[in-house]
Order: C-alpha cells, then sequence, then structure tokens
C-alpha cells in the first residue's frame, strides 16, 4: 500500500475535447520517450542503488500499471467482478487491487472476482485486503469522516443521534477546505459542546467498513483521533443520547465503529 502525504483533492471538471487531446499527447510521449526513460531508469536505479534500487524502481512502475489499469479496464471490471451495488472500481488513484479489496470486504465480489482473490491469495496470502489504499482520492463510494476517540476506565464515549438505530463514536464528515483537526474540532464542538485541544490530538489510526444506513455498496472510511479537550460534556441538539460503552456493548455500534473496538480492545484500551 502507497502512502501519501498530499491532501486529497477532488476531480477537475473538463470538456471532453480536453481529455481527448490530453490522451492523445500523452500517448504519443509515451511511445516516443517512455521506452528511453524506462531503459535509463533501469540503469540509473541499478548503479546508483544495486539491486535494491531496482527493484523500488520497478515496483513503482508495477503500481503504476495497476491504477492505469483500474481506470483502463474500469467498465469491463465492474462487469465482470462486481455484483450490483457493490464498490466500483475506476479510481483513477488507487489500484485493482485495492478496489478488489474493498469488495472481498463488503462481500460484493461476483463469482470470477471472487476466483481472481483466492487466486491472487495463493501468490500473496491477503493481497487484496493488505493493497487497500486508505489515502486514495475522494470517490462517490466512500463517506471521508473523523472522529474522536475518548476513553476513560475502559470505557468509550459514544453518541446517538435522533432516529439512528446504533451508537457512533462521535465526529463526523471531513468540510473541504479543512484540516483534520479543524473539522474535528467542529464537529465535536457540534456535538458536545467542548473544545478540543487542537495541539494535543494524534492520529491513533484509519479504519473502513461498509456505511450504515445508507446504499448498498458505500462505505465510510475513518480517521480516528485521541487528545485532551476543555469544557463540560453535554450532548447538543441533534444528538438525542450520550453513553459510555464497554467491549461488552460491540453489537450496540456500528460496523466500523466495531472495527475500532476490536482494535481498543487489542491494545488494552477498551475491556
Amino acid at each position: 500500500m502507497i502512502l501519501k502525504k498530499q491532501e486529497k483533492l477532488a476531480d477537475r471538471k473538463s470538456s471532453p475535447f480536453a481529455g481527448v487531446l490530453l490522451f492523445l499527447v500523452s500517448l504519443i510521449l509515451l511511445i516516443l520517450t517512455g521506452p528511453i526513460g524506462f531503459l535509463y531508469g533501469i540503469l540509473y536505479s541499478l548503479f546508483s542503488r544495486g539491486f535494491r534500487g531496482l527493484g523500488e524502481y520497478l515496483l513503482k512502475i508495477a503500481v503504476s500499471v495497476d491504477q492505469l489499469g483500474n481506470v483502463l479496464m474500469q467498465h469491463l471490471l465492474n462487469t465482470l467482478w462486481v455484483k450490483k451495488g457493490g464498490y466500483k472500481f475506476g479510481n483513477r488513484d488507487e489500484t485493482i487491487s485495492s478496489a478488489l479489496g474493498r469488495n472481498k470486504r463488503l462481500a460484493t465480489l461476483s463469482r470470477f472476482g471472487i476466483l481472481i482473490d483466492k487466486i491472487l491469495d495463493k501468490l500473496d496470502p491477503n493481497h487484496s485486503l493488505n493493497s487497500i489504499d486508505y489515502y486514495i482520492e475522494p470517490s462517490d463510494g466512500i463517506l471521508d469522516v473523523l472522529a474522536w476517540i475518548h476513553i476513560v476506565d475502559n470505557l468509550i464515549l459514544c453518541t446517538r443521534s435522533s432516529g439512528k438505530d446504533v451508537y457512533y463514536i462521535p465526529g463526523g464528515k471531513r468540510v473541504p477546505g479543512e484540516s483534520d483537526t479543524q473539522s474535528l474540532f467542529r464537529e465535536i464542538k457540534e456535538e458536545l459542546q467542548v473544545d478540543l485541544d487542537i495541539s494535543s490530538l494524534k492520529l491513533m489510526g484509519i479504519f473502513e467498513a461498509s456505511a450504515h444506513g445508507v446504499q448498498p455498496g458505500m462505505m465510510v472510511r475513518m480517521r480516528c483521533y485521541t487528545g485532551g479537550y476543555s469544557g463540560e460534556l453535554c450532548p447538543d441538539s441533534e444528538i438525542s443520547e450520550m453513553v459510555w460503552l464497554s467491549y461488552q456493548d460491540r453489537d450496540m455500534v456500528s460496523e466500523v465503529d466495531k472495527l475500532i473496538f476490536d482494535f481498543l480492545n487489542k491494545k488494552g484500551y477498551l475491556k
């Protein structure tokens, strides 16, 4: 899995004519300069860093080819490998293996897709699941949310919104233009009327599962932070209930929160 430090950006709108023209230009450049650049890259990597450098160079190319295949073959893969309502191939920032892993997690692979996944697992155990990239650009199939992990005496703070049938770890959706900490500060202030200490916030982990209460095939990616706060915890109007849950209450939360509960339990934070 390739981890990218740059913040994710939404697709820019472009005209069909520009798309065709840029495709032709890139194809010509690839045909004319690709072989020369590839040969030079092999020699440079080999003589500057030895066999390790060559391997790293070829791995980068393999990932790029995989990303290209995810776009180039998206319609074919969506037809053959995925059931209706599954996670769609085609994100230009994602590899085929990553999209395959998301469908495996959602149980939306077709019989052909399951066969391909089993073949890859023979070559590399849990290949598709291990290939899921949590740093890809936004997509219509993934809800990008943030959460605040607050644990006291092995109990975790959770909330339930009006009309919801499960509890959630407090947090909310990212707003374009805001950093993780800015969005999380705003969401927690709105939900629980306290001010997070932004300087103390630390990323605990990134978790992904099927989204609760939305259309089939939708996934939620949750970036979880821990940190201090000031003020008195008090549910706001949109929150109907604030509770402290133990690991035994795992079945009362959403799918992605169950993964977080498991993680916290293994770490000894939640019992």
